[in-house]
């Protein structure tokens, strides 16, 4: 893949998943609308759980396979890339069935550890979605080891778009027909195993009409699926851990957060009410971070072929271009959502409860983003195993600092323990990728950014400190926020032009410019 070719593969990339990661969190807020915090703090108790079992249940397959088929294409291999998808897919429906047995027979045990009982619905139901997703993500990772990322980019959109509907759509049926938060809780989750089946629909007939479709094989045998498995989960398992991410931590979040709430006294309900309230945040750290999980997936492969090529120079620039772009997007997005914590709460949420650990949580997406690209880099060099190694022991820290915030400073504990880590994970991360390759991580330019960043946030969120916006109405929120965000998107840009940050041609090359002029 060239750099070119990377650079539209990400930009293709970043629109779906921001579409998609748009869907799958603002109907957080609806659904908060609709149903209460209560539903929401369900939601948000066991969906983590359901993401760890499907990102393990896939085991990393998607990266893998695009790994290694990457690697399979530099040596001309056919055969080898006939012989990973098989075995992968076989793989992905084996791990997904037992994942679903799994969480069904500990269902009962799992929920008590979450909120309670009236968890335990909601998790079956989604556990649904692990008979489908793992199949269907093994075709989003075929390819993208051929660099074609459009297929993966629409069936993320389609999956979303019908899952977010139907969640909405039953959400309003059920309350409206007076139901519980349990039975509400659980109706929702199906429509995660309705999105998954459309994409997996969608992707298998975009699969048997593409040029890539692979002939079958009649000497395919157990021999070569041992084989194939023993070499793919060596470099899926790894990737399946550093792909865990943001999933492992609002994991142990689902399990510390309501383990801490519980032992300072808080029933069930209120453990419910509360975390709802926590989930909040999640929502908006997932459009914050949408650039650094869609650059991810063409960024592994290409790392790996330049590495293979031997190609230090050209595996330094790519490193160096997606830091500039993610301090470029990141930055901004971040000072932006902690300047403007109150209004969103507010215009979103519909009061300002919890604001201070939204504004915590706000501020840590931008260590989200760079936690995630170092993770994506050292996979892309061969690290997978290491970055495994610090995600897990990450996942340690943020465990035991959970409880312990939680307990001296509540829900902005758990926040504060979140940004802490975070920033502990991305130096951790810089310093093993620049033991391999040097580049520059910070320079004068990224200062500009975030200096740029600091102002445009300071102007547009001093003044909601000199508002009582207690006494204003959600409608004077929105309002304010719609003026805020083109207000700091000029300024922004203003500044990073004076600063000479971005320039007359930066901006003529831009890959939306791009593709207008090709059109025309």
């Amino acid at each position: 893949m060239s750099q070119s070719t990377f650079v539209k593969s990400t930009f293709i990339l970043t629109i779906a998943t921001l579409l998609s990661k748009i869907l799958g969190s603002i109907f957080r807020i609806p659904l908060q609308n609709i149903a209460g915090d209560e539903v929401l703090g369900i939601f948000s108790l066991v969906y983590p759980v359901y993401m760890v079992a499907l990102i393990l249940s896939v085991a990393g397959l998607p990266l893998a396979i695009s790994k290694l088929i990457a690697e399979a294409n530099t040596k001309k291999d056919n055969s080898s890339v006939r012989e990973v998808f098989t075995t992968a897919s076989l793989l992905a429906i084996m791990f997904g069935f037992l994942s679903f047995t799994l969480i069904f027979s500990f269902s009962n045990e799992i929920a008590n550890m979450l909120g309670g009982p009236t968890t335990r619905l909601a998790l079956i139901v989604v556990a649904g979605t692990l008979l489908v997703a793992p199949y269907m993500a093994v075709y989003r990772g075929f390819f993208q080891g051929f660099a074609d990322m459009k297929p993966t980019a629409i069936s993320q959109v389609l999956e979303q778009l019908i899952r977010v509907s139907l969640i909405l759509l039953i959400a309003y049926f059920l309350v409206s027909k007076g139901y519980s938060d349990e039975v509400i809780a659980g109706g929702v989750m199906v429509g995660s195993i309705v999105g998954a089946l459309a994409s997996l629909i969608y992707l298998r007939i975009k699969y048997d009409k593409s040029p890539l479709k692979l002939v079958s094989s009649n000497n395919y045998s157990f021999v070569i699926f041992k084989k194939w498995t023993k070499t793919i989960l060596s470099v899926s398992i790894p990737i399946a851990i550093g792909t865990l991410t943001m999933a492992l931590f609002n994991f142990v979040d689902s399990f510390t957060v309501s383990y801490g709430l519980r032992a300072a006294g808080s029933s069930t309900n209120e453990i419910n009410y509360l975390y709802g309230i926590y989930g909040r945040g999640l929502s908006l750290v997932q459009i914050a971070t949408v650039f650094a999980t869609s650059i991810v997936l063409p960024l592994v492969p290409l790392i790996t072929t330049k590495l293979a090529n031997k190609d230090t120079n050209g595996t330094r620039s790519i490193i160096e271009r997606t830091h500039r772009m993610t301090h470029f997007i990141s930055w901004p997005a971040a000072m932006g959502l902690l300047a403007l914590t109150l209004p969103l709460n507010l215009a979103l949420f519909t009061n300002l409860e919890g604001s201070s650990m939204l504004a915590i949580i706000n501020f840590s997406s931008v260590f989200t983003s760079f936690a995630l690209l170092g993770t994506g880099i050292l996979q892309g060099m061969n690290y997978a195993r290491t970055s495994a190694l610090v995600i897990i022991g990450s996942v340690i820290l943020k465990t035991f600092s959970n409880i312990y915030f939680i307990q001296w400073f509540g829900l902005d504990g758990a926040a504060i323990s979140t940004l802490c880590i975070y920033i502990i994970l991305v130096f951790t991360n810089s310093i093993i990728i620049m033991r391999r390759i040097k580049f520059k991580l910070f320079n004068t330019e990224v200062f500009k950014i975030i200096v740029s960043a600091s102002i445009m946030g300071g102007l547009v969120g001093i003044p909601t400190l000199f508002f009582s916006l207690t006494d204003w109405s959600r409608m004077q929120a929105v309002i304010y926020l719609g003026f805020s965000i083109l207000l700091g998107a000029l300024i922004y840009f203003a500044l990073l032009f004076l600063l000479k940050v971005i320039t007359k041609d930066d901006i003529k090359n831009s890959p939306l410019l791009a593709r207008i002029n090709i059109k025309k």
